[in-house]
């Protein structure tokens, strides 16, 4: 089974709509990147209802070290930066999506991570 997670950093306490928008793109980022590299999985992901979930970490490091755990272990991910151009400064780093991927390796490593 397929899942995608998605980390958002906790510290920025976005508001709802920022917040969606943001997770919106991490969504959609790391689907057309597995779109083109993995494209049997992406047609199993959309078959078994697109799974994901959204994660929380407390800090910018926090969540780069979980993005880079994610990297090392193989799993396609797409790190996000805001435009700036409502909230937050250019460039700031809000969130990364894993995946669609397999459930296990998503476990394995964001396992321990709080829901949002």
């Amino acid at each position: 089974m397929y899942k995608q997670s998605i980390v958002v950093r906790s510290d920025l306490k976005l508001p709802k709509g920022k917040l969606a928008g943001q997770v919106s793109h991490a969504s959609l980022s790391a689907f057309n990147r597995l779109l083109q590299t993995h494209p049997d999985i992406s047609r199993i992901w959309l078959k078994e209802g697109q799974k994901k979930i959204v994660l929380k970490v407390s800090d910018e490091a926090e969540l780069l070290e979980y993005f880079e755990q994610c990297k090392r272990a193989g799993i396609p991910c797409d790190l996000i930066q805001d435009a700036g151009l409502t909230q937050l400064p250019p460039g700031t780093v809000t969130c990364f999506a894993a995946g669609p991927w397999e459930e296990k390796a998503l476990d394995k490593i964001l396992g321990k991570l709080k829901l949002l």
